[in-house]
């Protein structure tokens, strides 16, 4: 498998700065359980468990993990325990292969004769409308002609948010002001985008829909609304999770995937943790594509996931 093929060195530069407070921490307790060792055996397992776990990759992803090194201990007879890296990558790197989705390879969407159309829902304070705006930038940079839709109509500062990016990256916004049936920012948004040909029509929803029955009977209310204007709309539901919240975030993901057809991940503020490794549990555990991750606060620094590059920046030595 060829790691590198679709990343540009900036990217992966980006990407190798945006995990390392994850790799150090993560290496750092690897480094501390093998040492003085020879071979991989119980105990260095039990700690590997204890490291994975430590790294939000979650329980039931880290005891797949740990069974796995397992039949290879007793496949090899003798595993060297300084080689542990090089096995828990290859094990990881096959783990979320059996995901299956698809590794994107670039900003793009399919080829449609009326605009695609993502709902973008999360709690507040994720990163939700950042995600947006960083989203439609790149979209747009790539000469697609891209709509928002303001329908968080509950918080002021997501409208003026999504406004901001909109006046930055040269982009319309739909909105009709603070309080407003977010139904009807959804019908204008999806009537001037068809009126417009726009390629994209991002939407932005209200926080919280995963815990307020009628936010979440609002969200249903959009698709119909949007459906006026193109058939079979949204053709993408976008679950914006903070992956610095750990395990906070699975929590979030097993709520809104109960009530809401989520068909894509993005996962933010991965710089500002040590818990990358949540990452690879969400993949595992809800077996929807992560589509981007957040590694700093640049537009391109949301990079579209890929699972080869993530885990290959995850176990690089400096």
């Amino acid at each position: 498998m060829k790691f590198f093929g679709l990343f540009s060195k900036e990217k992966k530069e980006s990407l190798d700065k945006g995990l390392e407070k994850t790799k150090t921490n993560f290496f750092s307790k690897l480094g501390k359980a093998i040492a003085g060792k020879s071979k991989v055996d119980d105990e260095i397992l039990d700690e590997l468990e204890d490291i994975l776990i430590s790294s939000d990759v979650g329980v039931d992803t880290t005891l797949k993990i740990i069974k796995r090194i397992e039949e290879r201990v007793k496949k090899d007879k003798y595993l060297n325990a300084s080689e542990l890296d090089k096995i828990l990558k290859e094990e990881i790197v096959d783990l979320l292969a059996e995901n299956k989705s698809e590794d994107l390879q670039d900003f793009d969407i399919p080829a449609l004769s009326t605009p695609y159309v993502i709902m973008v829902v999360g709690v507040n304070g994720v990163g939700k409308t950042t995600t947006i705006g960083k989203i439609a930038a790149q979209y747009h940079q790539k000469g697609k002609k891209v709509v928002l839709g303001a329908a968080d109509t509950f918080r002021a500062a997501a409208v003026e948010q999504l406004k901001i990016w909109g006046s930055r990256v040269g982009i319309p916004v739909i909105e009709l002001g603070m309080n407003k049936e977010p139904s009807s920012v959804v019908y204008e948004a999806a009537k001037q985008a068809s009126e417009l040909k726009a390629d994209v029509l991002i939407i932005d929803t209200a926080g919280r829909l995963h815990n307020k029955l009628h936010l979440m009977n609002e969200l249903a209310k959009m698709k119909k609304t949007v459906q006026k204007f193109i058939a079979d709309a949204p053709h993408e539901v976008l679950l914006v999770l903070d992956g610095s919240t750990g395990q906070n975030a699975v929590q979030q993901a097993r709520e809104f995937t109960k009530t809401t057809d989520v068909t894509a991940l993005a996962i933010t503020k991965l710089d500002g943790t040590a818990k990358g490794g949540v990452v690879i549990g969400i993949s595992d555990e809800f077996k929807i594509p992560v589509k981007y991750i957040g590694v700093g606060e640049k537009i391109e620094d949301l990079q579209i996931f890929n699972r080869a590059e993530f885990v290959d920046s995850l176990f690089k030595k400096d």
